[in-house]
């Protein structure tokens, strides 16, 4: 299961966004419990960054807002993930509609 959270962190980090989200998709399918809904942020990130590159503005920004809503009930820092910047970079994509690079740092 690890492998699969840090292989997502990788694939999202080198802007595979789609491909991080069926990483993460598949640790969601196998967890439960809290873990479950960050998960689930993750993937809604990737999903609606995967949608910016593709020009689906509305797509994005529904799923990144969802994403956020989901991040935010978790520490600054979450499972090795500063989730506090995460959260950060992805408000900042909401806020000027940009598909600017987002990297999950990990501490």
């Amino acid at each position: 299961m690890a492998d699969l959270f840090q292989e997502g962190i990788n694939l999202f980090n080198c802007g595979e966004y789609f491909a991080a989200h069926e990483a993460w998709e598949d640790l969601w399918r196998e967890t439960t419990g809290s873990l479950r809904l960050y998960y689930q942020g993750l993937i809604q990130a990737a999903v609606g960054l995967h949608h910016f590159t593709n020009g689906n503005l509305d797509g994005a920004s529904a799923q990144l807002t969802k994403s956020v809503m989901k991040l935010e009930q978790y520490p600054s820092i979450f499972c090795t993930v500063n989730n506090a910047r995460l959260i950060s970079d992805l408000r900042r994509v909401l806020q000027e509609r940009s598909a600017d690079m987002v990297v999950i740092e990990q501490v």
